[in-house]
This record gives structure tokens, sequence and C-alpha cells, in this order.
């Protein structure tokens, strides 16, 4: 006699077999190739915006690894937007633009960034405030810690410091947001180094409006209210503009 063939059985199994292939390749795509990020905060605009969400190519730059010589990665270089490991917290994810490699002396001077004695064109960058702090926008200042500046790097930093510019060490990169007058970075925590960097943003994927931008709310919960604003008004919140945009 032949066996007899449960198609059901084995149209199940493929299904399942199937599945599993896309999980592991889904599983594989997000721990090696690309990694959805969420600009959390307006330091990085009008680059990037708040509500701006991010596919972040995490190969490009390789990881430090034999074959990192073989394979066509590129090098971290000035200009670059970077995804990285908050140095201070690595459980937080930051996003800035690298404005030092190593060996690079950089120093602002009047808001203007200088790097190896050259001012930088930086058509991205925004001033806000037009007040002139002393610390932010004329560093390295040895001599003036500020509120926010974190204390082992003012002890780091002053080491650091020659000829009025702060020397880049091997490893490490320095790195600003675009909105230069709202944005924690190098100049308060310090440099990042290079085991920190997680990659670079390819698209933006999708854009929303941030709460500022919604309608003020009649009722007092504030965070109920906008998420039952947000999920019945999605198309109208999102940024179209914005959507399957290339990050650059």
């Amino acid at each position: 006699m032949k066996p007899v063939v449960h198609h059901r059985s084995l149209s199940w199994v493929g299904s399942v077999q199937s599945l599993l292939g896309t999980v592991v390749i889904a599983v594989f795509v997000i721990s090696f190739v690309v990694q959805a990020f969420q600009i959390p905060s307006e330091s990085m605009e009008n680059t990037l915006l708040t509500g701006d969400y991010l596919l972040v190519d995490k190969m490009c730059y390789g990881g430090n690894r034999l074959w990192d010589h073989i394979m066509p990665y590129r090098k971290i270089q000035r200009g670059d937007i970077i995804v990285f490991r908050y140095p201070v917290h690595p459980s937080q994810h930051f996003v800035k633009r690298v404005i030092g490699v190593p060996g690079d002396r950089v120093r602002l001077v009047n808001r203007r960034v200088f790097v190896n004695g050259t001012a930088l064109n930086e058509p991205y960058v925004i001033h806000r405030s037009p007040a002139h702090d002393t610390f932010r926008d004329e560093f390295p200042r040895v001599n003036l810690p500020v509120p926010g500046l974190e204390g082992d790097w003012w002890l780091q930093m002053r080491k650091l410091v020659e000829d009025g510019a702060l020397i880049v060490p091997e490893g490490h990169y320095f790195v600003m947001g675009d909105n230069r007058d709202e944005s924690s970075d190098s100049r308060y925590w310090g440099f990042v180094p290079r085991e920190n960097i997680i990659g670079r943003p390819l698209l933006i994927y999708w854009s929303l409006r941030t709460s500022e931008d919604l309608p003020s709310p009649s009722v007092p919960s504030d965070k109920l209210y906008h998420f039952g604003y947000a999920v019945s008004h999605l198309f109208q919140i999102t940024r179209w503009n914005r959507t399957f945009r290339v990050v650059n």
C-alpha cells in the first residue's frame, strides 16, 4: 500500500518553517544590519526633528573586526551624522554630527567651529538663542565650569587643551548637535568612544508632529487626549514631506 500523505500536515509544517525563516531573517537584520530609532529631542534640528523615525545602518562603519579591512566599510568622517550609546549612560542612544576625528584640534570662536585652524562650512547649523554663552560658544574654556558640565569630563578636558584647542585622542570622536544652542554634546560630556558608535542614519521612514503641534486639549488628561487624537488623526499628523527622506 502507498503511504497516505497528509497534505494539511505538510502544509502546516511548511507554514511554520516559512514563519521561522522570516523571524530569523528579521532578527538578523535588526541585530546586525539596520535598527529603528526615534528622535527624542530638538538637538539636531532642522536636520532631524523631534518625532522623526529613522532606520540606522549598523554595517556602514564595520565593527573593529579583522574582516573590517577586507569589507568595503567606510571610515567615520567629519560631517557624518551618527547614532551612538551615550558615554555617560550607555543604555541611552544619542544622535549627533561628527565634528572632530582622532588627532583633530577643535575649538569654537564666537560660535564658529575651527578644526585644525580652519573654519568649518556648516550650512546645517542653527542658532536660536540671541544670548552669547561664554562656555558654549567659546570652547574650550578650562577656567569656567558651568551647569550641565560632567565633572569627569571637566577634569579630562583640562589635560587635552593645547594652544586654545581641544585635541581629539585616538579612538574617540567629538560630536555636536546642529541646533547648537540646545544641544547636550561633546562640549558638556566629552568624546564618543569608537566602540559606542552604532551606525549612521539612512532614512526617515516616518515622521509625526509632536504634541506641541497638536490642538490644545479641552480635557484635563493631556496624555489621554493626545493619544486619542493621534490614533484618530494619524493621517493628518504624519509629516508626509519628511517620510522616506534620505538623511544627509
